[in-house]
């Protein structure tokens, strides 16, 4: 017998890190190599959020807390979430967690059993199914398309639910497409829901302020009231507020399910990070006046990422309404052979021949489960997404049929 877990086996290593660090092995062997591929934001931490932390430092606020968050810091994702969805919720209602990964896994660690299911659409952010097969369950990914711009369709969804359904993942805007949900399109979406009383939305709004042309978030306990009781709605500070290595998310949701979910977190990590914390009552609660210019340098760097891409024969690039992420088409790709000899039989082989033979990271979309297509993580500046995309532009110039 195994001395490792059979569960173990049934879930795989994030491949977004894997290609970081191998972008990172490389780099470190002298090679120039690009790395689009973490969803990093290249922005430093607002400074009013770094003093927060220095002056939470100083007056010592360094001792446990609350496993799932202090007082300050659930009112503070209290006052947001009325502020920003005229949604009403207690401190009893909001967890906290070492990042928005640990409040989602919680969850369905707190919720899940053997036989249940959780609808996924693809593509999906890569640890959605992973940690539902960690929690025990089944997940059931439903394909989305290109030519409906990666957005699951009403139809899809109520074929998708049986009598097993637990949980329905929901994440606008996109990791990794970037495709966000207007409000007519949610709607449609928390109509079908509504006929299905088993069904628990867990709503991952983690890019709900890096969306561009007049695109307006939503979230489905906005949009339709009624699913409130059965909707938990997760956030955090990392990606907005440029707070990744913080560690600190949080959830929303009913006060029984958000209880279940303190009780897994006080038996593994326990609280989050006190000065993080702190730091992320001041994210929450303080100006927010970075956030437009931050956003505009996305919106120019996804334009130019988007308008080089299309600009290869081979290649589809849709523009995305929101996070910092394009997920372009190579069906044109498939077949042709590098200068190497490499065949690009899938989209896998595209990425590994892109690193290994141009120096660019980027993560092959089977890891999100759907090809043929890559991610581009747009996160990081103009000269090298410029450069990156010119070496793609001269790499599948390169390819022959």
């Amino acid at each position: 017998m195994s001395f490792l877990s059979a569960t173990l086996s049934r879930v795989k290593p994030s491949p977004t890190i894997a290609m970081t660090a191998k972008a990172a092995e490389l780099k470190a062997a002298g090679r120039n190599v690009i790395g689009l591929s973490a969803g990093e934001p290249d922005f430093d931490t607002p400074q009013n959020i770094k003093d927060a932390a220095v002056a939470a430092i100083a007056a010592g606020k360094t001792k446990y807390t609350a496993p799932d968050g202090i007082p300050e810091l659930k009112q503070a994702a209290c006052a947001k979430m009325k502020r920003d969805h005229g949604l009403d919720y207690t401190p009893a209602q909001i967890s906290v967690g070492t990042g928005g990964k640990q409040t989602l896994y919680n969850a369905l660690m707190a919720t899940m059993n053997d036989g249940d299911e959780v609808i996924i659409p693809a593509p999906y952010w890569v640890s959605y199914p992973d940690m539902v097969l960690l929690a025990g369950g089944t997940p059931v990914v439903v394909e989305t398309t290109l030519e409906n711009s990666f957005k699951l369709t009403p139809d899809q969804l109520e074929a998708a639910i049986t009598p097993k359904t637990k949980w329905f993942i929901f994440n606008s805007p996109s990791n990794p497409t970037g495709a966000g949900y207007s409000r007519d399109e949610l709607k449609a979406l928390t109509d079908v829901l509504m006929r299905h009383p088993q069904v628990w939305i867990m709503s991952d709004d983690m890019y709900e302020h890096l969306a561009y042309d007049g695109f307006e978030f939503c979230t489905p306990a906005e949009v339709e009231p009624g699913l409130y009781d059965r909707t938990l709605t997760c956030n955090g500070v990392s990606k907005a507020y440029a707070m990744t290595g913080w560690r600190i998310g949080y959830a929303a949701g009913p006060a029984e399910l958000i209880a279940a979910m303190r009780k897994i977190q006080s038996q593994s990590t326990s609280n989050p990070c006190s000065i993080s914390q702190w730091a992320a009552v001041e994210a929450l609660n303080g100006t927010q006046s970075f956030l437009a210019p931050n956003n505009e340098t996305f919106k120019r760097r996804r334009n130019l990422v988007v308008e080089m891409l299309n600009a290869i024969d081979g290649i589809t690039c849709p523009t995305p309404e929101g996070a910092f992420y394009v997920y372009p088409s190579i069906a044109g790709l498939i077949g042709k052979t590098t200068p190497a000899g490499t065949v690009i039989k899938n989209d896998e082989a595209f990425a590994t021949a892109l690193l290994e033979e141009v120096d660019v990271a980027v993560v092959f979309g089977a890891a999100f489960g759907l090809s043929p297509n890559f991610r581009v993580s747009y996160a990081t500046s103009d000269e090298a997404l410029t450069e990156a995309c010119t070496r793609i532009q001269h790499f599948c110039e390169s390819l022959k049929s």
